[in-house]
């Protein structure tokens, strides 16, 4: 896990930027008790990242804990596997279609 400040610097943006893309659904944030989020390195990897817009959208929420939540799931639809690992296999597009079908 990384700071917002350390996600805008690995991806050369400023952490308003970061935070921005939370709100939005495009990265994931993961609330903390303390002021900020603690964010996942590997969705800043591709597939991933190019997944995650998709993903937020067809679940219907930005909150960070639902998308960690969905991705590290195992589904029945991927034969046990979890999203996450079938993004990064390169099935990102069965995954969206899994998450607006809601299985």
């Amino acid at each position: 896990m990384i700071s917002t400040d350390e996600a805008a610097e690995m991806t050369g943006t400023t952490r308003v930027t970061v935070n921005s893309w939370i709100a939005k659904g495009r990265a994931i944030g993961l609330t903390q008790a303390k002021r900020g989020y603690r964010m996942p390195r590997w969705q800043f990897d591709s597939p991933m990242w190019d997944v995650l817009p998709k993903l937020s959208n067809a679940l219907g929420t930005e909150e960070g804990w639902a998308l960690l939540a969905f991705l590290e799931t195992p589904l029945g639809g991927l034969d046990g596997t979890t999203p996450r690992e079938a993004i990064e296999r390169g099935a990102g597009a069965r995954v969206v279609e899994l998450a607006a079908r809601g299985s």
